[in-house]
């Protein structure tokens, strides 16, 4: 099977297609699970070794994240033996958008906005991006649902925006130009795997479920400096890619780069229909997402 030059492994080695995530980014998804009421008060959280698994991380960040939870006081008995429980006390926070929102890191605030669109008959998700890591975590609140029987929409249409692995990427960037071969294809890596595994999960909903689904990837001749989700055509999520100095590990090397932790990025919401700001922004975003669509990227297939 022939295999789209934007989808190619690279270096002729093979990429994992699970989401890559952070420690930082698992406590955010369970924080939304606990702060929507998915998970609630005095309920036992799934094992260490179940979560590793679902987010495809070491059992270390898990613990990470649960121990950031526990500082919280949204989790008790975090140990490295029985699972841990929700704190008591909690309840689902409120889902405010328009001008009255304030905003949150991605994770937290995006996860109950896509569920909040999928209790449309017709789901449509535009959105512009480094990878699809937070779209991807966000998406798994509604499939969990569709599949419990708790929503049932007729058709999804998704269409996202991503850099072509063509070009010289702003970020993510090597310190030392001599690695910066090594970042980008592991940018490359993950943006495909990311991908992979969106197009994925989206389209068995046709086979188990019976739902029209569409999911359509564009590439950017350009590395954006935001993220922008729009749901439904009547809302506008927008968030700026925040850049700092961080160390990652490639290959066994720790190298230093410039990078932005998108699911922390603050997200604003803004809502058709919430006052003449709101509408006009979330109007012209639809604008300018479409045309970047229909004039300068350029197709980018994600294919098994």
């Amino acid at each position: 099977m022939s295999v789209d030059p934007e989808l190619a492994s690279v270096n002729g080695r093979k990429r994992s297609q699970r989401p890559q995530a952070s420690h930082h980014m698992v406590a955010d998804e369970l924080r939304t699970r606990i702060r929507s009421g998915e998970l609630r008060p005095g309920q036992r959280m799934p094992t260490q070794a179940k979560l590793a698994d679902e987010f495809g991380v070491e059992r270390g960040a898990v613990r990470q994240a649960l121990r950031i939870l526990q500082s919280e006081h949204l989790l008790t008995n975090v140990s490295k033996g029985a699972p841990a429980t929700v704190a008591a006390g909690l309840g689902p926070a409120p889902l405010a958008v328009g001008p009255a929102a304030p905003p949150q890191p991605t994770m937290v605030a995006l996860t109950p906005r896509i569920e909040a669109a999928f209790a449309a008959s017709h789901v449509r998700i535009d959105a512009l991006c480094l990878t699809s890591v937070s779209l991807n975590l966000a998406l798994g609140g509604p499939l969990r649902l569709i599949h419990a029987g708790h929503l049932e929409p007729a058709k999804i249409d998704v269409r996202v925006l991503l850099p072509s692995r063509n070009i010289d990427l702003a970020f993510p960037t090597a310190l030392d130009a001599s690695a910066e071969d090594a970042v980008h294809d592991r940018w490359l890596a993950q943006r495909n795997a990311q991908g992979q595994v969106l197009r994925h999960n989206l389209l068995a909903l046709r086979a188990t479920h019976g739902i029209d689904v569409h999911v359509t990837f564009r590439a950017l001749p350009f590395t954006p400096p935001v993220k922008l989700y729009l749901l439904n055509g009547a809302e506008a999520l927008f968030a700026y890619y925040t850049l700092g100095r961080h160390e990652r590990e490639i290959d066994h090397e720790h190298l230093q780069t410039y990078d932005a932790e998108g699911t922390r990025s603050m997200l604003f919401a803004f809502e058709q229909g919430a006052g003449l700001r709101d509408t006009t922004f979330v109007d012209q975003s639809t604008r300018w997402f479409d045309a970047l669509w229909e004039t300068i990227s350029s197709e980018l297939h994600l294919t098994s």
